[in-house]
């Protein structure tokens, strides 16, 4: 978290780029969460903080931590853009259920070997990746009825 709030001090600076009440207080709510957020849901948290905060500004201060690399946004196939803390030193993929839309994270050294392997096969560099799952979750599966 410290690591991804100096870089974040970095890029900002390098960018001209200042603090301002209403950016710092998105920007810690943000880093507070701890599940995938969408901007509207998190718009809503800061809002019950400051009624003076807009929309735009929250998707501008969105934006910027994506562009400063702070953040990753996931598209899972439901029109929404989700948000979380974009820490290469804690990659992990998603199960995404279709149902009740749950984000399940989870690591696998397996999978991470295998497109090493694949890509270096190829003589492919890898800069980025991302592996997502879709399906139904456990508490959505209804066990089919046997006849």
């Amino acid at each position: 978290m410290e690591r991804l709030r100096r870089q974040l001090d970095a890029y900002m600076l390098k960018r001209g780029l200042r603090y301002t009440d209403q950016r710092r207080l998105i920007i810690d709510a943000f880093f507070q969460q701890t599940e995938h957020i969408t901007i509207d849901e998190l718009y809503g948290k800061v809002r019950n903080l400051d009624t003076r905060i807009g929309h735009a500004t929250v998707y501008r201060t969105m934006k910027m931590l994506a562009d400063g690399g702070i953040v990753q946004a996931h598209e899972f196939g439901d029109g929404f853009t989700r948000y979380e803390l974009a820490d290469e030193r804690a990659h992990h993929d998603h199960l995404i259920c279709l149902e009740c839309g749950s984000i399940t994270e989870f690591e696998e050294p397996i999978i991470e070997e295998l497109q090493e392997r694949v890509a270096s096969r190829y003589g492919f560099e890898v800069k980025a990746h991302k592996h997502e799952l879709y399906g139904v979750c456990r508490r959505c599966h209804k066990p089919s009825k046997k006849r």
